[in-house]
């Protein structure tokens, strides 16, 4: 028998743009891999350095799995949404800390625009998860 998981992140709803980047912080801090899938449109992109965009899920997980396997801590401070037309453009200042695969400290920041896109059941998910902003 398979018995599934429901794990915070499914219980949230991201009603919110809001609770979606509630949900990254949550997901990471938790080392939930799956449930951050789950914010993501299937064709989503994720910058995994400045100005390199990673297209699909399988590209998001292994940028994700970085910040999960590193078993660390990831504090976001959203200073902006802006909606229109049901997407949103979130801005913000974030800070992560924990450790590389050399078991050396890793420290990381940024200014994250994000834009995410109110999904058909109300809910809403990244379309581009860029944690460089406009660097």
């Amino acid at each position: 028998m398979i018995v599934e998981r429901e794990t915070d992140l499914d219980r949230a709803g991201q009603r919110t743009p809001m609770q979606v980047l509630d949900a990254i912080v949550e997901g990471i801090n938790t080392g939930d891999l799956e449930g951050l899938m789950a914010l993501y449109e299937p064709e989503a992109g994720f910058a995994n350095q400045p100005g390199n965009l990673g297209h699909g899920l399988p590209a998001i997980r292994e940028s994700l799995g970085v910040f999960t396997s590193a078993k660390g801590r990831l504090d976001l401070r959203v200073t902006r949404v802006l909606e229109a037309a049901g997407l949103a453009l979130v801005v913000g200042v974030w800070t992560f800390t924990g450790t590389g695969p050399d078991g050396q400290p890793l420290n990381l920041s940024g200014h994250n625009a994000d834009v995410l896109r109110r999904q058909a059941d109300g809910t809403w998910r990244f379309v581009i998860d860029n944690p460089w902003g406009t660097e």
